[in-house]
């Protein structure tokens, strides 16, 4: 699958015109990566924006005590490395791939340029993104809430 296919395809992007696609492609770069490689290591400043072509990608994040939790195992079609891109944070955690893996990776800089020459690539790209990251906090509030509900019930 071509780069700019698979961009196409991710909600984040799909729906936008073939003009509008050719500035994102022309800022996308596929890199590929095996397992023993680091993505990108917790604490990391955070330079690009990465989406699995083919593949798939472990998310650990390290404890005060150094011990590693995996926060997520993410496989081809998903994305990862967005958080730092809207707040300008250092890598909240770390990404490793699980088997070799076909990643397109955007740079930051490159992205936010586009998105500032293009408005309507920003309305669309930043709403997707809202929508998203607005599901993912809905499924970690349930986690927590579960998690807590469990935690009282030993007492």
């Amino acid at each position: 699958m071509s780069t700019k296919k698979m961009l196409q395809n991710l909600y984040l992007f799909k729906g936008l015109g073939e003009d509008q696609m050719q500035k994102i492609d022309s800022i996308a770069n596929l890199e590929t990566f095996v397992p023993g490689d680091d993505i990108f290591g917790q604490g990391d400043p955070a330079t690009a924006l990465y989406m699995i072509q083919f593949g798939s990608v472990r998310i650990l994040q390290k404890t005060a005590g150094g011990d590693s939790i995996e926060v997520a195992s993410l496989g081809t079609g998903s994305h990862f490395g967005e958080m730092a891109f809207l707040d300008g944070e250092p890598r909240s955690a770390s990404a490793t791939p699980i088997e070799k893996s076909d990643i397109v990776v955007l740079d930051y800089a490159k992205l936010d340029e586009v998105l500032s020459d293009d408005f309507s690539i920003a309305v669309h790209f930043y709403k997707q993104l809202a929508h998203f990251l607005a599901g993912r906090l809905r499924i970690t509030t349930n986690d927590l809430s579960f998690a807590r509900s469990q935690n009282l019930s030993h007492f």
